[in-house]
């Protein structure tokens, strides 16, 4: 739990730095700004998360087999603590956590937390009162599986943006059928869609005409073809 928690503090790091650097304006040489910056740090969250997760589950493994005897007043007092400061930060940030991919990313991080400090809790109370040491490996491999649980979703995610992966929601063939329908277009190939970050899907395809066009008319066309994909 105190690995997973001080790693969450690193992850938080990560996405503030993250946010700033998403705010950049673009320039000549970083023609889309730092847009991205978001969904790396989501990657980067979330990959930790799951090496956290492995990493818990081989030692849970090897204190199974060799059970230590623990400071339980030390543990329990400490999940207080966590508790309290995670719950906290949960607060802040569940309202941007529904729209942000980053901030999900820390969201999860600091829920899986409390979640675990809550585990704990109860984990150092039996320890305490029981002398039930054998909990502590338990309730880090419950731990270390809602770690992946909660971390695999956004890894995939993020990985498919970073990827330039088709959204899940598009339909290419249903794109390219919908703009040949248009009484001047004879065909559309090379068609690419993909998502800059959360908020921008970005499309662009080669689109061949019935006869020569003015660029003028290109860009009635054009406007067209934007509406009709936007509806």
């Amino acid at each position: 739990d105190a690995l997973h928690n001080f790693t969450d503090v690193i992850s938080l790091v990560i996405s503030y730095v993250a946010n700033l650097y998403s705010k950049k304006e673009a320039s000549e040489t970083r023609t889309f700004g730092y847009k991205r910056a978001e969904i790396i740090a989501a990657f980067v969250n979330a990959a930790s998360l799951l090496i956290i997760a492995v990493f818990l589950i081989y030692k849970a493994i090897l204190r199974f087999y060799n059970p230590q005897e623990i400071e339980s007043n030390l543990v329990i007092w400490l999940a207080l603590l966590a508790i309290f400061a995670n719950g906290f930060s949960v607060l802040l940030l569940k309202g941007e956590a529904k729209e942000n991919m980053n901030m999900q990313s820390a969201y999860l991080h600091l829920f899986t937390d409390m979640a675990a400090s809550v585990a704990v809790l109860i984990g150092g109370l039996l320890m305490k009162y029981f002398q039930w040491f054998w909990v502590d490996s338990l309730l880090t491999i419950l731990i270390a599986i809602y770690l992946i649980y909660m971390g695999y979703d956004l890894l995939k995610k993020s990985f498919r943006v970073l990827m330039l992966f088709t959204p899940e929601f598009i339909n290419i063939e249903e794109v390219t059928e919908a703009i040949k329908k248009h009484p001047t277009i004879k065909n559309v190939h090379h068609v690419h869609v993909w998502e800059l970050n959360e908020d921008e899907i970005h499309m662009e395809a080669h689109i061949a005409f019935l006869k020569d066009i003015k660029i003028s008319e290109f860009d009635d066309i054009l406007v067209e073809i934007e509406q009709l994909l936007f509806n």
